[in-house]
């Protein structure tokens, strides 16, 4: 690990241009980290709140009487709704 490490150092003091070029990559890698942090947080948030979503859709939106395949739809519908408020698709 250390001689990796005197590698990378000595080959950023031999060339500005790699230094530069390795300084851009780990930004781009963090930003993308942070990117997938921001999803699967939002993701995780959406997973836990599901049972709550559901209840609430069946027990103030779905009238009684209506078919399975009904049902699937204002379930679908609000899905989408949620989908939209959260991610943005």
């Amino acid at each position: 690990m250390y001689i990796r490490t005197l590698r990378l150092n000595f080959a950023m003091w031999i060339s500005p241009e790699f230094k530069i070029y390795i300084v851009k990559e780990f930004q781009r890698l963090k930003a993308e980290e942070q990117r997938q942090l921001g999803w699967n947080a939002k993701r995780e948030l959406a997973k836990i709140n599901y049972r709550i979503h559901t209840d609430a859709i069946k027990n103030n939106l779905i009238p009684p009487g209506l078919t399975a395949e009904q049902k699937s739809f204002i379930y679908a519908d609000e899905a989408d709704v949620l989908n939209v408020a959260l991610f943005g698709m």
